[in-house]
C-alpha cells in the first residue's frame, strides 16, 4: 500500500474516476428499457415544477423505491450555472470559503467542512456527492439512504409536524406528504456547520428546505429543491436535478473517516 498526496488536479481526477466507477456498476445492462424522460430544461429561478407522466413502462408514481443516481454522474461543485442571490452576510461568508472542488484552492488550503472535518454534507448538498442514494417507503416514514458516509434521513409521513424544540442537526428534521403525484419533503432544524453546495455558499440555522420528488416514469425521478434562508439568501433559491433508477444496484458502505482528511488518502 502506498500513500499518495493528492493535489488539486489529482483530486479532480479522483472525482472523475468515482463517477466512472459508479457508471460501471450498471454495465451488465441498463436499469430499464425506456430513455430519459423528455422534460423541458429547468428554469433556474423557479425550478422545473410539476409535469405529467412521461411515456414508458407502467409505473406507480407514488412508488419512489429504488436506488437512484444523478443522470449526469458526478454531481460537480454546484447545482447549476447560476448561483444564489445572497444577502450581505451570505456574500461575506462566501468570500471566506475556500472550496477545492472547483480547483481554486488545494486540499491543503481548503476550509470545506466535509473535507477537513468529515462533517455530513447537509441538505441539499449531499445530492452533489458522487454517490447514489436509495429510497425506502414505509407507512410511517420514508427513508433516504445515501451511500456517501452511510447517511440516513428519516422523512416522517404519519402527519406529524416539526417539533417546537427541534434539535439543530446537519441533515435537519424532515416531514413529508403527497400533493397529487409529487412527494413534498419539508425540512427545518439545521445547524450552520455545512454549505449549501460544494462551491462554498454558506447557510445559517434559519435554513428551510423544500424538496419535491416526482417519478415521471419507471426510470426517471425529478427533484426540485427550494432553499429559503433570510440570513444567507436574499431570495429563495430553487434548483433542479434528475435521477435514474438502477434496479441492479445496492447501496455500499462509504465512510469519510476511512479516507482520513482526503489529503492523505490511501490507495
Amino acid at each position: 500500500m502506498r500513500r499518495v498526496l493528492l493535489g488539486r488536479s489529482s483530486f479532480l481526477l479522483l472525482a472523475g474516476m468515482l463517477a466512472w466507477s459508479l457508471g460501471a456498476r450498471s454495465q451488465a445492462g441498463p436499469a430499464q428499457s425506456n430513455p430519459p424522460a423528455g422534460n423541458p430544461a429547468p428554469q433556474q429561478a423557479g425550478g422545473r415544477g410539476p409535469t405529467g407522466p412521461a411515456p414508458g413502462p407502467p409505473h406507480d408514481p407514488h412508488d419512489l423505491g429504488g436506488v437512484w443516481n444523478m443522470r449526469r454522474g458526478y454531481g460537480g461543485n454546484a447545482f447549476g450555472r447560476v448561483g444564489p442571490d445572497l444577502t450581505a452576510w451570505g456574500q461575506q461568508q462566501f468570500k471566506l470559503s475556500k472550496s477545492s472542488n472547483a480547483g481554486d484552492y488545494t486540499l491543503e488550503q481548503t476550509n470545506d467542512p466535509v473535507i477537513t472535518k468529515c462533517y455530513p454534507p447537509g441538505t441539499p448538498r449531499i445530492y452533489l456527492q458522487p454517490f447514489p442514494f436509495e429510497i425506502v417507503q414505509t407507512p410511517k416514514e420514508t427513508l433516504l439512504i445515501y451511500e456517501y458516509d452511510h447517511t440516513v434521513r428519516r422523512v416522517f409521513t404519519d402527519g406529524r409536524k416539526h417539533p417546537d424544540d427541534v434539535t439543530p442537526s446537519y441533515m435537519g428534521d424532515s416531514v413529508g406528504h403527497w400533493e397529487g403525484d409529487t412527494f413534498v419533503v419539508d425540512t427545518v432544524g439545521f445547524n450552520d456547520k455545512t454549505w449549501l453546495d460544494r462551491a462554498g455558499h454558506a447557510h445559517s440555522d434559519q435554513l428551510h428546505v423544500i424538496e419535491r420528488f416526482q417519478r415521471v416514469n419507471l426510470n426517471d425521478l425529478e427533484l426540485d429543491v427550494t432553499m429559503e434562508d433570510s440570513k444567507a439568501l436574499a431570495t429563495p433559491w430553487t434548483v433542479h436535478m434528475s435521477f435514474q433508477v438502477h434496479a441492479d444496484w445496492s447501496i455500499g458502505e462509504q465512510v469519510c473517516t476511512d479516507n482520513g482528511d482526503f489529503v492523505t488518502f490511501e490507495k
